[in-house]
């Protein structure tokens, strides 16, 4: 354990962003040809520091090594960032922080996945900065990382214990101490002689964080360097003696053994401390978890220390003093070696650890915040999230613990941090499944949760199956109205939704409606939140008038309530709105309504938080119905590209904004371009979806509006004919979505040449829209002027001139003559589209 006096930090700014380096250490000693090394080594962009093979243990100073480089050359850069990367699952969340240093949203607006997104592309682009240092402190397994190492124009560092970085990246070797630096590292750090320095460096085998404890033990007691071999020699005896495999360096072993006994003859209350630190993750421990919970423990004497501030913070000073933990008083954490944590771990026995584990997981429970919904909470649930897997809090069954648990998967969840959610989540449906059993309610609603991370990630026949079952258990154990039966149930209208099922999904929510108003209360979060999923259904079944009116509801019940209300969710109902104006036909006035969601989206969430990018997406088809074709196209550009780069190109969000892009590129007569984003829509929402879906057949009709345009009616006819069999098979005739089908079909069969079966399908689909929609009605007029084209080649020119003039008024009265379906319908007498756009489930 080094650090650097003998080398000054170089000449020159600092940073404008430095991030979570830990302090410089005072005592680094030599390393000089390493350092070198290392920062020749780092042109080639990424370098390891890996031990030498014979102390891959660690205590050799690989992280040392890299706190000295980043402190020693940061005049190099910009930007230098520390990233712990021991758990793999949390690498997100600290790459997310840098997020408002580099002028993007924060985490807590965005989401830890979208924020991390955002971070390793500007990295990439070398915007705000190409000068960057990223230091991956003790990663592990390669392939863990592998994805979240930008490459680019700056420069990173990986710490770790694993040699196979060897094969993948340049690396630079740290061994134990040379003679000299152990005793140049002695000298400087207890004054001691060169002879005495040497005599104490042979015993500890130049082992850095050894001498490290000798040193501290000999500032903190006086103890004479004879005295301390003496007391080390029996030390390493005992050890021996108790035929326990070397798990660790003897030399560490025997040190830390002998800093622990003076410890324990000081101040017995710092050995309690202490302990307790060794089962918490090996990052850093904040303050405050002992001063938040120590009503929380279980075991009177450790509750005594911790309710006794002053015995408390002595006990952490005492820790500091003898090298046992580092202890950072600006950031007011507490952190000790893990080295240090397996040695203190491994001397006690199982019902000793089972003991401190089980205090740990009671004072994590007692800091937790109570509402991980509330986005001013998740900085205390970022800090407490890296000692969640290593403390095994899964193995516990205390109630509150649990309930941590159930919070903490939560908070990656609302946070957007979705994969980690997810991992956190299986583990614990997991052991908890093993522990408790599979019908515990813990175990049910740790599976509501999970059901819901993967149907986020847009794997909705996985949803369907896990909340299907879990549902039928959770009524069966807790009753249909308990409340998180009632959760689920609303999750699992979703999977309904999901699989196109929307009737089903609508009777289930309206049943939901009445009975979280009587559960929860009329205005409570979630009975408004039911709401707002009864009117996505509504919008489903063509019902937009019910759909627009229920969200208003909502929108103005949420401007009125006393309970705090997700920001998230009032974008939601808010977008909801502003889609279903623009469904039930006043595209004006879902542009202004949409603008006025998407900036808020963008000030309170994010500009790139998932559900301002879907607010983003509605208000380019918005704009596209209303005739602002540059507007829309140039928005549907913007969304696209951001989803793709954030959720990949198979997520269902970034397949609907590509089938917008489709759409708004064919409007303004880009007709190629949007059929190969088409028919790779299509085929991506089969996988999805699977091929009997009505999404899929929507999307197919759009498919064939492009295959007509490109001038292959016959193909065209093919899609159109088998989109609206299935839409006839699960929708039914009378439906939005079937008859916009039906209406392109009628223009194949006119493109074919097969005017009189045009005619008939263009009268049938005319009349069950007048019965459908209100005159005036975008798909209406479409109809109307189609059907006119159709009769008047056949012949009947007075109807169809009634037709157009009926058409005329209706557009006149809605969209005006100006608009680009007037013109084209009534001035150009051109067949009208009509394309699909898939609205959020």
């Amino acid at each position: 354990m080094t650090g650097s006096q003998s080398e000054p930090v170089r000449p020159g700014r600092a940073p404008e962003v430095w991030g979570k380096v830990p302090s410089r250490n005072v005592n680094f000693t030599g390393r000089s040809v390493l350092l070198e090394r290392l920062h020749a080594g780092l042109s080639t962009e990424v370098t390891a520091v890996v031990p030498h093979a014979l102390h891959g243990l660690g205590g050799v100073g690989k992280t040392q090594l890299a706190v000295e480089y980043a402190h020693r050359y940061k005049s190099d850069y910009d930007v230098v960032w520390w990233i712990p990367a021991d758990q793999p699952v949390l690498v997100k969340s600290s790459l997310a922080g840098l997020a408002p240093y580099l002028g993007l949203q924060a985490a807590t607006r965005s989401g830890a996945e979208d924020a991390a997104e955002a971070v390793l592309d500007a990295l990439r682009r070398g915007e705000p900065f190409d000068r960057w240092l990223l230091v991956f402190d003790n990663a592990d397994q390669p392939e863990e990382i592998s994805d979240l190492v930008p490459q680019g124009p700056g420069q990173v560092i990986i710490t770790s214990r694993n040699h196979r970085w060897q094969g993948i990246v340049d690396t630079v070797a740290v061994d134990v101490f040379t003679r000299d630096e152990s005793v140049e590292f002695l000298s400087r750090r207890a004054s001691l002689s060169g002879s005495d320095a040497d005599l104490l460096a042979e015993e500890l085998g130049d082992l850095p964080l050894a001498l490290e404890q000798a040193g501290a033990l000999h500032v903190e007691t006086g103890i004479s360097v004879e005295d301390y071999l003496r007391l080390l020699k029996e030390q390493t005896s005992a050890l021996l003696s108790e035929s326990k495999p070397s798990e660790y360096p003897m030399p560490m072993t025997a040190a830390w053994a002998l800093s622990v006994a003076q410890l324990r003859s000081k101040l017995p209350e710092a050995v309690d401390v202490l302990r307790i630190c060794a089962f918490f993750g090996p990052e850093p421990i904040p303050r405050d978890v002992f001063r938040l919970a120590g009503h929380q423990t279980s075991d009177a004497r450790l509750g005594g220390i911790f309710s006794d501030t002053i015995l408390l913070t002595r006990a952490i000073r005492e820790l500091g003093r003898f090298a046992l933990a580092t202890i950072d008083s600006q950031a007011r954490t507490i952190q000790v070696h893990r080295l240090v944590q397996a040695l203190l771990r491994d001397e006690l026995d199982e019902d000793d650890r089972h003991r401190y584990r089980h205090e740990v997981h009671l004072l994590l429970a007692g800091a937790a915040p109570d509402n991980p919904d509330d986005r001013a909470n998740w900085p205390r649930y970022n800090e407490l999230i890296a000692h969640i897997l290593p403390s095994q809090v899964a193995d516990c069954l205390d109630a509150s613990v649990r309930a941590l648990v159930r919070g903490v998967v939560y908070y990656l969840y609302r946070s957007g941090n979705y994969q980690s959610a997810r991992t956190f989540a299986e583990q614990f449906v997991e052991r908890w499944t093993a522990v408790s059993g599979p019908d515990h309610p813990d175990v049910l609603i740790a599976q509501r949760h999970l059901g819901a991370i993967i149907r986020e990630l847009g794997e909705y026949r996985a949803a369907y199956d896990l909340d299907s079952a879990t549902l039928a258990k959770m009524t069966a154990t807790l009753g249909q109205e308990n409340p998180e039966a009632l959760v689920l149930s609303s999750g699992f209208a979703a999977d309904l939704r999901a699989v196109g099922d929307w009737s089903s999904a609508r009777e289930l929510d309206e049943r939901l409606r009445a009975q979280h108003a009587h559960v929860f209360g009329e205005d409570a979060v979630a009975t408004l939140r039911i709401m707002n999923n009864l009117a996505v259904d509504y919008g489903l079944n063509s019902d937009y008038a019910g759909a627009r009116a229920l969200y208003d509801h909502v929108h103005r019940k949420q401007s009125r309530s006393k309970e705090k209300i997700g920001e998230a969710d009032v974008l939601n109902a808010w977008n909801g709105l502003a889609r279903a104006v623009r469904l039930d036909g006043n595209a004006l006035e879902a542009v202004a309504l949409g603008e006025e969601a998407y900036a808020y989206g963008v000030n309170e969430l994010d500009a790139e938080h998932l559900w301002t990018l879907r607010t983003a997406r509605d208000l380019s088809i918005a704009k596209r119905r209303a005739g602002d074709l540059d507007a829309s196209l140039e928005l549907a550009k913007d969304v696209h590209a951001r989803l793709q780069r954030i959720m990949g190109d198979h997520h269902p969000d970034t397949v609907a904004a590509a089938s917008n892009l489709s759409n708004a590129l064919r409007t303004v007569g880009d007709v190629d371009a949007a059929y190969d984003i088409a028919l790779q829509a299509v085929t991506r929402y089969e996988s999805l979806y699977g091929h009997d879906h009505p999404y899929v057949y929507g999307c197919a009709t759009n498919l064939g509006i492009l295959q007509r345009l490109r001038g292959d009616a016959g193909a065209a006819r093919a899609t159109n004919e088998t989109a609206l069999a299935g839409l006839d098979r699960r929708l039914g005739r009378d439906h939005h979505y079937t008859l916009t089908c039906a209406l392109n079909l009628a223009s194949d069969l006119s493109a074919a040449g097969e005017f009189e079966d045009a005619r008939r399908l263009g009268h049938d689909t005319l009349e069950r829209l007048r019965r459908l929609f209100a005159d005036g009605y975008p798909l209406l007029l479409a109809c109307m002027t189609n059907h006119a084209l159709d009769i008047l080649g056949s012949g009947y020119v007075e109807e169809a001139e009634s037709l157009l003039e009926e058409a005329r008024q209706g557009y006149a009265a809605t969209m005006g003559l100006d608009h680009p379906d007037a013109r084209l319908a009534l001035v150009e007498r051109s067949r009208m589209d009509g394309d699909f756009d898939p609205p959020p489930i």
